[in-house]
């Protein structure tokens, strides 16, 4: 029994290891931005509109209205999900140090300076 325990120690410690030494790929600015420029099937659109959507949605969600003070603000009525992408991709364009960057990040900062908050 303490032979089968420490194997199984020993395989959960290298497992642990290989884990913490793999790489996660994120998506980049461009790479995002590729697949939204032209959607050139169902897959790709539904990708781009997913992607983005999931990037509001956990700002949204992740934001506590009381100790995290507003930076997006859509008023109504809110423009397309392909008026904002449309835009998001010109502004990566006109930005392209932006380029290499994680696209959550700057799906999140294109946001923030499309939809600002007023000034209280």
């Amino acid at each position: 029994m303490k032979t089968l325990l420490a194997t199984l120690f020993s395989l959960l410690a290298f497992s642990g290891l290989a884990q913490a030494q793999e790489k996660i790929p994120v998506l980049s600015t461009q790479e995002l931005v590729n697949v939204c420029k032209t959607p050139a099937s169902p897959e790709s659109r539904s990708f781009c509109i997913g992607y983005t959507t999931a990037i509001y949605d956990t700002y949204m969600a992740t934001r506590h209205p009381k100790t995290a003070k507003s930076t997006i603000c859509v008023k109504q009525p809110a423009p397309t999900r392909d008026e904002v992408i449309s835009a998001y991709v010109q502004w990566s364009q006109d930005n392209a140090a932006a380029s290499s960057a994680p696209a959550a990040g700057t799906f999140l900062r294109f946001l923030t300076s499309r939809f600002p908050c007023a000034r209280k």
